[in-house]
């Protein structure tokens, strides 16, 4: 002989009260959710004295869809003040696109150093 159980199902608190408008009825109150917009991240290259200036305005072309004028500029803001935002996105999309950057210049023997850190808004 088998004994079977059926499982016990926990009461669940409401999450929040009903109010009643006096006739009877219940009348619940409605609550928006409201939810915040993931963190973006920017991706960051760093100049160094080794690094071709082409190399680097192939790299942005590559692997952030910049056209060459808007490439070049970047590898010039780069190449001034020692960094430059190449793009913003969601942390998973920033980390593959820095780790393609470091791949890149790896495979072409360059020190090419790139980063992705939290925006600020």
């Amino acid at each position: 002989m088998m004994a079977t159980k059926f499982p016990v199902i926990p009461a669940v608190a409401p999450v929040h009260q009903p109010e009643r408008d006096g006739g009877g009825s219940v009348v619940l109150e409605r609550r928006t959710q409201k939810t915040k917009p993931p963190q973006m991240y920017q991706v960051v290259m760093l100049n160094d004295d080794y690094t071709p200036m082409e190399f680097v305005v192939v790299v942005i072309q590559e692997f952030f869809g910049k056209d060459l004028e808007a490439a070049t500029q970047i590898m010039l803001k780069i190449h001034l003040d020692g960094k430059g935002i190449c793009g913003v996105y969601s942390r998973d999309v920033a980390a593959t696109k820095v780790d393609q950057v470091l791949d890149a210049a790896a495979k072409a023997g360059h020190p090419l150093k790139c980063i992705s850190e939290p925006v600020d808004f």
